[in-house]
């Protein structure tokens, strides 16, 4: 079991920055991959970024690429995402997400993670 909990969304002008922070529970940490995830009103949550137990991968949704960056410390089980270049189509509700790992058919699915936060609001004006 893990909690998790995010801070650092808030209102950014386009082109702007914002590190997101996911805090988390637990002294299993290390063992979970971790994920961002993001949400707004009427559409689906979808896959941002997620990092393996020990920070040897990275994975990119292709409209973050070059321009958030995820990154772990399992010694203070936090996760960030450091978001640069953002756009007004980044703006959604982002929630940092874990699950075990292991082979998934769908592996950056939202379903295949078992443990949310509340989420954090990004808002990017233009």
């Amino acid at each position: 079991q893990v909690q998790l909990v995010e801070s650092g969304g808030g209102l950014v002008q386009a082109g702007g920055s914002l590190r997101l922070s996911c805090a988390a529970s637990g002294r299993t940490f290390s063992t979970y991959v971790m994920g961002w995830f993001r949400q707004t009103p009427g559409k689906e949550r979808e896959f941002v970024s997620a990092i393996g137990r020990s920070s040897d991968s990275t994975y990119y949704a292709t409209s973050v690429k070059g321009r958030f960056t995820i990154s772990r410390d399992n010694a203070k089980n936090t996760v960030h995402l450091q978001m640069n270049s953002l756009k007004p189509e980044d703006t959604a509700v982002y929630y940092c997400a874990a699950r075990p790992s292991g082979y998934y058919s769908r592996p950056y699915a939202p379903s295949s993670f078992d443990y949310w936060g509340q989420g954090t609001q990004v808002t990017v004006s233009s």
